[in-house]
């Protein structure tokens, strides 16, 4: 029996419901006397039970989105992870039923009986996704401006600081969170930073 598990942050998708994008959506009760098509009839069949909805599953094999343009349903059920095949066929993700994501999965006993080698393998993984979502800066600053701009270089104790050649000047190198990139760019310009250089990294073991 798998009693463990650990999210690996990507691989992400959802089971949700859409429309077309001409229709109009304002609660779960829009679902009603509505034909559904899926590939995940059960999921779908569960879903509608519990929220008391009325409507027709209708069992699709694959290409479950182009059901609405060609008269088949009113709606679909199905995986949605960018949602640009629903976009492409003019439908619009109006209800989620179920979020996933990759998962590192183990018996509980087994994983007891080897904890020092789950333990180094979570590291391990940890130091490659803390990585993917990470940057490093590099950027070179006037010397009376290097303490505003380490105030916003957060995700790090402290930048490391390495004096230029010209004088009154320091390059400072550190690393930045991918989700907030654009915000702090602006932040450290606004601060006196210039000559702003972003890396992607291998690996961060923290």
């Amino acid at each position: 029996m798998i009693s463990k598990f650990f999210k690996l942050g990507f691989s992400k998708c959802k089971v949700s419901i859409a429309i077309p994008e001409s229709k109009q959506f304002n609660s779960v009760n829009d679902l009603n006397n509505l034909k559904i098509a899926t590939s995940y009839p059960n999921t779908l069949k569960k879903f509608l039970e519990k929220e008391k909805i009325t409507s027709t599953i209708h069992v699709i094999n694959g290409s479950v989105e182009i059901a609405p343009n060609i008269g088949l349903s009113d709606a679909i059920c199905d995986i949605v992870s960018s949602g640009s095949t629903l976009y492409k066929n003019n439908l619009k993700e109006v209800f989620t039923l179920h979020k996933s994501q990759a998962v590192l999965a183990g018996n509980k006993r087994v994983v007891k009986n080897n904890k020092e080698l789950f333990d180094k393998f979570i590291f391990r993984i940890n130091a490659v996704l803390k990585a993917k979502e990470s940057k490093y800066i590099l950027l070179n600053a006037p010397n009376d401006k290097i303490e505003a701009i380490s105030n916003i270089l957060p995700v790090l104790k402290s930048p490391t600081v390495l004096p230029l050649n010209k004088e009154g000047w320091s390059s400072l190198h550190s690393v930045i969170n991918e989700n907030t990139f654009w915000e702090v760019i602006d932040k450290i310009k606004e601060a006196g930073a210039e000559d702003i250089l972003v890396c992607p990294i291998e690996k961060m073991v923290l």
